[in-house]
């Protein structure tokens, strides 16, 4: 499902649980007012003039015990350090609801199968993008 939210904000220190599964995040706060439904999302974010595909989650982490409502977004190919930096998350097409794993095991299976996904969803518009080019 298409969206057309963005969320912005100051990246902030979390647990480093994405950084101990594979998935490093930016940890954003998000307003009491924000509409987007909890899940996870293909996203883009840009950095210093950059566009970078993402994967982003919305929602409180209930799998770990989280309460607070929040984002988390994994930036792809991005290395360095977005703490104290006002990002903003485009979430582009929502990929699932967000649910409650039995094991951290479980849940990083499926953030593996989560990234698959959204990799398979860039590819695939990449091909259309340069399929469009040359009809041109």
């Amino acid at each position: 499902m298409k969206t057309g939210w963005t969320v912005s904000g100051e990246v902030v220190h979390g647990r480093r649980l994405g950084r101990e599964l594979g998935f490093p995040t930016a940890n954003i706060g998000v307003p009491d007012d924000c509409a987007a439904p909890d899940g996870v999302y293909r996203s883009r974010v840009t950095v210093d003039g950059v566009p970078y595909d993402a994967m982003s989650n919305l929602g409180c982490n209930p799998s770990v015990g989280g309460s607070r409502r929040h984002l988390e977004t994994y930036l792809f190919g991005f290395e360095g350090s977005l703490y104290g930096r006002t990002l903003h998350v485009e979430l582009l097409i929502k990929i699932r609801d967000e649910r409650t794993f039995p094991t951290v095991e479980a849940l990083r299976r499926q953030l593996e199968a989560d990234r698959t996904a959204i990799e398979a969803m860039i590819a695939s518009e990449k091909a259309g993008a340069a399929i469009e080019k040359r009809n041109l």
